[in-house]
């Protein structure tokens, strides 16, 4: 029978409930000075149910005015606010990623960051069901350039869901319209990493050498595929650039990889470029355009997003190595490496190497400058490495 006005101003703290309760018993409860936001109020049920849950309730939301009534043993304390249900309601609650202890928190949003392996859990799950549903981008390890005038590593491939209105913020041009919604369970997170350049000097019968391909990043049904090699200055048996999230690149003798391989909805990544003759090979590609989208061998841009509530672009492809006199081909933006140039453009001779794809961002590597090792000659610059990949998780937490 007794109202209460709770003043959390000086920090957060319980209300207990009567310890033996009966029907028709009301208590009514009042934010006193409208600081629940920022510190919380916790009505511990002292044994009865609420709302027939057997959990304690976080109320939260500033101002909250809530009348509760006991019902019976089943249903236990209810609120009867004309159709508002129960005011404090519980949500999301998870550790891991960076810092492990502490997620970023923008104003009612929670934002862990994983830049390697580890283990989103989450231990409490939210009342309303669509407060359970988590924004998500998943990003893999980028793809290495090749050596001698070769391609650039393509990007890791990137997928992003969104859940607004639930999680609002500003999407990539390539979001999911739906997050992945999660239980009270523990999702092992896996962060690719970026594949290496092209090593010097090439492995017989030579010449040059190409990349290697990024590794796939994963978060519950989310897989994003690591980025595709970028191609050597000759064919083999199996000329081209790597296929992957998003493709390397390729030269005049030998075609690009293709992007977006396997297929995802919407599109994780395009394929590489095939460069231009002379002196110029292909740019890796990237998560918004193809590589040398303008044919001259510049890497693919990536996308921007800004799910950790910083504009960020992520996820640009390496740039396509060049010849003698040729000035360095950009990586993408969004952390593609830039390319390697020649120093005489002739075969043997010395050559400048790929710049790696930054860390964290999924970018390819560049392709180094032409003039391929073989088997025993004098070192050449190598393709540069892919950058390593990341998962960032994004859900409401109050």
């Amino acid at each position: 029978g007794n109202g209460y006005f709770c003043n959390t101003t000086g920090g957060v703290f319980n209300i207990t409930m009567p310890a033996s309760p009966t029907a028709g018993d009301i208590v009514g409860l009042k934010d006193y000075a409208s600081t629940f936001l920022t510190n919380n109020l916790t009505i511990d049920r002292n044994g009865s149910k609420l709302d027939g849950a057997e959990i304690n309730k976080v109320v939260s939301p500033n101002n909250t005015s809530l009348t509760l009534v006991y019902v019976d043993g089943i249903e236990g304390w209810k609120s009867v606010e004309e159709g508002t249900g129960y005011v404090g309601e519980n949500f999301i609650q998870a550790t891991g990623g960076t810092p492990c202890t502490g997620a970023i928190v923008c104003t009612n949003y929670r934002v862990h960051t994983f830049t390697g392996p580890g283990t989103f859990c989450v231990s409490q799950v939210a009342t309303t069901a669509g407060n359970n549903a988590v924004a998500y981008m998943v990003i893999a390890g980028g793809g290495g350039g090749g050596q001698g005038g070769a391609g650039g590593g393509g990007a890791g491939g990137f997928r992003e869901g969104t859940t607004a209105p639930i999680v609002p913020y500003t999407a990539s041009p390539i979001v999911a319209a739906t997050g992945i919604t999660v239980t009270a369970s523990s999702y092992t997170i896996q962060v690719g990493g970026g594949g290496p350049g092209s090593a010097s000097p090439a492995p017989a019968p030579g010449p040059g050498s190409k990349g290697s391909k990024g590794s796939d990043s994963v978060f519950s049904t989310i897989t994003s595929t690591g980025g595709g090699y970028g191609w050597q200055c000759t064919p083999d048996p199996a000329p081209g650039g790597g296929p992957g999230g998003s493709g390397g690149g390729g030269n005049t003798a030998a075609p690009a990889g293709t992007g977006n391989d396997p297929p995802t909805s919407p599109a994780q990544g395009f394929a590489g470029g095939v460069g231009s003759s002379p002196g110029k090979a292909g740019g890796g590609g990237g998560a918004l355009e193809v590589g040398d989208a303008d044919g001259a061998g510049l890497g693919g841009d990536g996308a921007t997003t800004s799910i950790n509530a910083t504009p960020t672009a992520r996820a640009g492809g390496g740039g396509g190595g060049t010849t003698a006199n040729q000035t360095s081909l950009a990586g993408g933006d969004g952390g593609g490496g830039a390319s390697g140039t020649s120093v005489t453009g002739s075969p043997g001779a010395g050559t400048t190497p790929g710049t790696d794809g930054t860390t964290n961002l999924g970018g390819g590597g560049g392709g180094a400058g032409y003039g391929c090792s073989r088997a025993g000659g004098p070192p050449q610059g190598n393709g540069g490495s892919g950058g390593s990949g990341v998962v960032i998780i994004r859900y409401k937490f109050q």
